[in-house]
């Protein structure tokens, strides 16, 4: 196999890392020094309309203790609150509060802030091929760390 292609996930996976280090030094900056860069994962899950914590874990692609373990820490510290579920009786629903928002909204801020330089150095036309390249290749749904 040509060595070019066998670095294309080193380069893939060296990027996605540059990103979630720089949304964790942003949210952190910004405050919200109590969260690991595990549960912005979670909340890029709970943010539409909230989740149960079996969606979680599939979405995280953790066990549905290990999910309800981090469940239990987010409303502890107040970004996550357990709701009634509005469709099933025995599920709660698991909604980002207030404070879980801002957090949301810090992350897309410090996102945005990593971002704007790889898009300058790139120019627009790159950045277009770049998305258009990646959409190609990637399955829309979850986004979930590596474990």
């Amino acid at each position: 196999m040509r060595r070019d292609l066998l670095d294309l996930p080193v380069l893939l996976l060296g990027a996605a890392s540059a990103l979630v280090d720089g949304i964790n030094a942003g949210i952190r900056a910004r405050g919200f020094t109590d969260l690991r860069p595990a549960h912005g994962f979670a909340f890029v899950r709970l943010a539409p309309s909230g989740a149960t914590v079996v969606e979680l874990a599939e979405h995280l692609g953790v066990t549905k203790q290990a999910a309800s373990q981090m469940a239990d820490e987010l409303v502890r510290k107040g970004y996550v609150a357990r709701r009634p579920h509005p469709s099933d009786a025995r599920a709660r629903l698991l909604t980002l509060t207030e404070r879980g928002w801002a957090c949301t909204r810090a992350a897309d801020e410090a996102a945005s802030e990593v971002l704007r330089p790889w898009a300058d150095a790139l120019g627009a036309d790159q950045v277009a091929a770049v998305r258009a390249a990646l959409s190609a290749l990637t399955v829309p749904g979850r986004i979930r760390p590596t474990w």
